[in-house]
C-alpha cells in the first residue's frame, strides 16, 4: 500500500473517532432568600375574644402565683364579689397573667398588676368592663381587689393590699374578692419597689408596648411566671381556644387606666 493511501486511511480513522470533551456543569441556580418567620404567639388566643370568656367560677377556688420572688397562693370567695371572681377565674384559666409584671409596687399601700405582656391582649381587654359588685369585705391586708377608674370600669388590673386600707379604699368602691393565703404575704412584700410610681404612671405605654417596653424601662420589676388554678378548680374542663380572627382588631381609643387612689 502506498504511503499516501495509508495516510488517507489513517486520517479517515481519526475523523471517525469521537472526541471526548468535558461537559460543563449546569450553573447552579441561586437560592431565593426566604424571610424568617416571626415566632408564633405563645398566649392563648381565646384571650382575644373577651366576650366569650364568661364561665362562672366555683364558690371558692385557689390560684397559685409563681413569681420571680417565689410562690404564693390566693383563695377566692365568689360570694364576696361574684362578677369580680368570675372575671379573675376566666383570666387565670386562659393564662392572661403569665409573664406579666407587678408594675406598681408602693410600700405600705398596694402591689398592682394586670397589664398583659402581650399588646394585642391588652387591646382586646381595654374596654371589656364588668359592673360593680356590692362590697361585702373590707380592704384588709392581703386582700385581692380589682382596680377601677370609676363606677363599673373593672377590666383586668388588680392590686393586693399591703396593709389595712379599708379606711381609705372601702368608700371608693374597691371590692375585695380574694385573700393571700398563709405566709404568702412574705413573698408579696419582697416584690421590687424601688421604681415608685414611675411605671405606674406610664400605663398607657406599657399597655401598648407590653413586655418589650417594660423590660427596656423598668427591667427590675418582678414577673409573674405563671398564675394557675389549683385544687378542684383546676379540674374544671376548659373550653377550646377560639381561633384568632384573620384581621387584627381595631385599635381601641385611649382611656384612663384603672388604678386605686
Amino acid at each position: 500500500m502506498h504511503l499516501k493511501t495509508c495516510a488517507q486511511l489513517l486520517a479517515a480513522l481519526t475523523l471517525a473517532i469521537p472526541t471526548v470533551a468535558q461537559t460543563p456543569a449546569a450553573p447552579t441556580k441561586p437560592k431565593s432568600a426566604t424571610a424568617a418567620k416571626p415566632p408564633a404567639a405563645t398566649y392563648d388566643h381565646a384571650l382575644l375574644k373577651p366576650a366569650l370568656l364568661k364561665a362562672q367560677a366555683p364558690d371558692t377556688y385557689q390560684v397559685k402565683f409563681d413569681t420571680t420572688r417565689g410562690e404564693f397562693t390566693i383563695t377566692v370567695t365568689r360570694a364576696w364579689s361574684p362578677l369580680g371572681a368570675d372575671r379573675f377565674y376566666n383570666l387565670v384559666k386562659h393564662h392572661y397573667f403569665d409573664n406579666a409584671r407587678f408594675f406598681r409596687v408602693l410600700p405600705n399601700f398596694v402591689v398592682q398588676f394586670g397589664l398583659s405582656a402581650e399588646p394585642a391582649v391588652n387591646a382586646a381587654w381595654e374596654k371589656a368592663t364588668i359592673k360593680d359588685d356590692p362590697r361585702s369585705h373590707s380592704n384588709t391586708r392581703g386582700t385581692l381587689v380589682f382596680a377601677t377608674a370609676g363606677p363599673n370600669t373593672r377590666t383586668t388590673q388588680l392590686f393586693i393590699n399591703l396593709k389595712d386600707n379599708g379606711s381609705n379604699l372601702d368608700s371608693q368602691g374597691f371590692t375585695p374578692f380574694g385573700q393571700v393565703d398563709g405566709n404568702g404575704m412574705n413573698i408579696v412584700e419582697m416584690l421590687y419597689d424601688q421604681y415608685g410610681e414611675s411605671a405606674g404612671m406610664d400605663q398607657e405605654n406599657i399597655t401598648k408596648g407590653g413586655e418589650k417596653f417594660i423590660a427596656t424601662h423598668w427591667p427590675k420589676l418582678d414577673t409573674i411566671k405563671s398564675a394557675t388554678l389549683i385544687g378542684a378548680a383546676a379540674a374544671t374542663p376548659t373550653k377550646p381556644a377560639v381561633k384568632p380572627a384573620t384581621k387584627p382588631a381595631a385599635k381601641p381609643a385611649t382611656t384612663t387606666t384603672p388604678r386605686p387612689q
